[in-house]
C-alpha cells in the first residue's frame, strides 16, 4: 500500500510545471529507439510503419535543481513503448500513444525523486505518455571520450559517439531527438536493450545508427 502511495504521488507530480523562478538544471542525455534514424529512403520505407516502437531515455544531471529540489549529480531513465513509431509525425504520420517506466536514481530522497520525474516528463515533451511505473533503482550513466553508457534494473544502453553518417545513397537524417536537448549528435547503438515488465514490450536491438546524446539545459 505504502508503494502504490509513492507511484501515485510520483505519477501526479509528473504533470506538475516548473515553478517560476526555479534554478537553471543542466546535463547530459542519451536515447536510443529501435529504428535507424539516419539511413536510406528504403530502409526507412522498410522500417517506418512497424519499427521504432520502442526506446530508452536517459538524463544525468550536473548541476542545477527543479521545481526547487537540487538534482546535482542524480540520474533519470525511461523506457518508453508505443502504439507505432514514436517519430512517425516526422514524417507525415500521427502521433504515438505511450506508456513508459521510469528508473529514478536510488541515491535520491522522496523528493529529489518527485523532481526527477517531473523532469523527465517536461523535458521528453510528451514522449512518456502514461507513466504506469516510477522505482527507484541503481543508475550507472558513463560518459566519456568515446562512449556513453547507461545500465539501471532491466535496461541496457551503450552508444559510441563515433559514427559515420555520411550522406552517401541517398542516406539522410530522419528524425530528431524524443527529448528537448540542447545540442545532439548522431550514435553508433552497440547496445540497447529492456527485459523489464509493465510495457507488453521487451526489446533488444543493438548495432544500428539510433540514437542521440548530447546536452540539455532547463
Amino acid at each position: 500500500m505504502k508503494k502504490a502511495i509513492v507511484v501515485a504521488a510520483l505519477l501526479g507530480l509528473a504533470v506538475t510545471p516548473m515553478l517560476a523562478g526555479g534554478a537553471r538544471i543542466s546535463g547530459e542525455y542519451i536515447e536510443a529507439r529501435t529504428a535507424e534514424i539516419f539511413t536510406g529512403g528504403c530502409i526507412m520505407g522498410s522500417e517506418a510503419e512497424t519499427m521504432g516502437k520502442e526506446a530508452v531515455l536517459a538524463w544525468r544531471v550536473d548541476r542545477g535543481s527543479f521545481n526547487g529540489i537540487s538534482l546535482d549529480g542524480l540520474s533519470v531513465v525511461a523506457a518508453v513503448a508505443g502504439d507505432k513509431n514514436l517519430g512517425i509525425q516526422e514524417v507525415g504520420g500521427g502521433k504515438a500513444v505511450t506508456r513508459s517506466t521510469l528508473f529514478v536514481d536510488s541515491r535520491a530522497n522522496a523528493a529529489q525523486q518527485l523532481a526527477l520525474v517531473a523532469m523527465a516528463t517536461d523535458l521528453s515533451q510528451g514522449t512518456l505518455g502514461t507513466i504506469v511505473n516510477v522505482s527507484p533503482a541503481p543508475i550507472r550513466f558513463a560518459d566519456s571520450e568515446a562512449e556513453v553508457q547507461v545500465t539501471s534494473g532491466p535496461v541496457m544502453l551503450e552508444v559510441s559517439k563515433h559514427s559515420p553518417h555520411e550522406e552517401t545513397c541517398g542516406a539522410m537524417q530522419w528524425f530528431h531527438p524524443l527529448a528537448s536537448v540542447d545540442a545532439a549528435e548522431i550514435g553508433l547503438t552497440a547496445q540497447h536493450s529492456f527485459t523489464g515488465s509493465g510495457l507488453g514490450s521487451k526489446w533488444s536491438d543493438p548495432n544500428r545508427r539510433s540514437s542521440f546524446f548530447g546536452t540539455f539545459s532547463k
